[in-house]
């Protein structure tokens, strides 16, 4: 008896369950050094986007008629993006509301994993910087090993001081302060070490390729050396720009989404140089210090475009 069914017939063990859990793996330092770093208030945080997210998405998906698909672990992913992206002081009702919006306006309004335009945990995120800024902005100062340290004491983040630098002035950046977390800033984009370990680790299982990683720090960082070059001014230090923010806690873990980035890698490079270009733009010439959430949803938007131009050949012919 032959079965009948639509090409690819390639066969693999790979699952979207197996992926989401490395996923979840690569950002297990990320986790660890926010709660090395900020406490109970991370783990507060983190624990009520996480059930958040998995809630709205198994609640959701029974009352829109839509297949259940909360246990393969991409609300979990979510959920902890979502986390490693706000300030370990979020209120929890503000949390909950960031997870709706991603689980629920982002995906689960388009037709659950796989259909949503706009990577979901960006979606939440923004929405919340949109509509809370004041709490979007207050960032606690880290306390290395102190996890029951309840102190909420406020310091500024290394891209707000550089964004205030006039020509003359100069910044006395502590690069090593900033490669391995102990400074201000949101929960899981302080620590580049971290987020370069759980990088490594996803090349290392094949979930991503690195073109979207590459391809995004490197033409943001060419657009910060040649103002540097033009400008002489301490405010363009390419090293600290890249290790603060959420530059590559962006780059590595949500540009790379599956259903929101180009399936090509002409694609994916032209996607990513996109995203840099715009993260430089609102640097620099916007009123927000940060950028990269903003870049990234404004170029999902030409996800299906890009596709458009940029598609793969037929297996075994010469032509598209």
């Amino acid at each position: 008896m032959f079965k009948m069914s639509t090409s690819p017939h390639i066969n693999s063990k790979q699952t979207t369950q197996t992926i989401m859990r490395d996923v979840i793996v690569a950002l297990s330092p990320a986790i660890f050094a926010a709660l090395c770093f900020f406490g109970i208030n991370a783990l507060i945080v983190l624990v009520t986007s996480v059930s958040s997210c998995v809630f709205f998405e198994y609640f959701l998906s029974r009352r829109l008629g839509l297949k259940n698909n909360t246990f393969d672990l991409s609300a979990i992913v979510t959920g902890v993006l979502l986390a490693l992206n706000l300030p370990a002081t979020m209120p929890i009702w503000m949390t909950i509301l960031g997870a709706f919006m991603a689980i629920g306006v982002a995906k689960m309004a388009f037709g659950g994993i796989g259909k949503n335009i706009f990577n979901p945990a960006l979606v939440g995120r923004v929405f919340l910087f949109i509509s809370f800024p004041v709490q979007m902005t207050t960032w606690v100062k880290p306390h290395v090993l102190e996890f029951f340290n309840l102190d909420a004491a406020t310091a500024a983040t290394p891209l707000a001081s550089l964004k205030h630098l006039t020509v003359a002035e100069q910044f006395n950046t502590d690069y090593l302060s900033l490669f391995l977390g102990n400074i201000g800033g949101s929960m899981g984009e302080t620590s580049a070490l971290a987020l370069l370990i759980g990088f490594i680790w996803m090349l290392k299982r094949k979930i991503i390729t690195w073109h979207i990683p590459v391809c995004y720090v490197g033409s943001f960082a060419v657009c910060i050396f040649i103002s540097a070059l033009l400008t002489g001014s301490a405010r363009f230090d390419v090293l600290a720009h890249i290790l603060s923010g959420g530059l590559l806690l962006g780059a590595i873990f949500m540009a790379t989404d599956y259903t929101t980035s180009p399936m090509t890698k002409k694609g994916k490079i032209i996607f990513a140089v996109g995203c840099g270009v715009i993260t430089y733009i609102i640097r620099v010439f916007g009123s927000y210090p940060e950028g990269v959430s903003f870049a990234i949803l404004i170029m999902n938007a030409f996800v299906p475009l890009i596709d458009r131009y940029f598609i793969q050949y037929i297996y075994g012919t010469g032509r598209k």
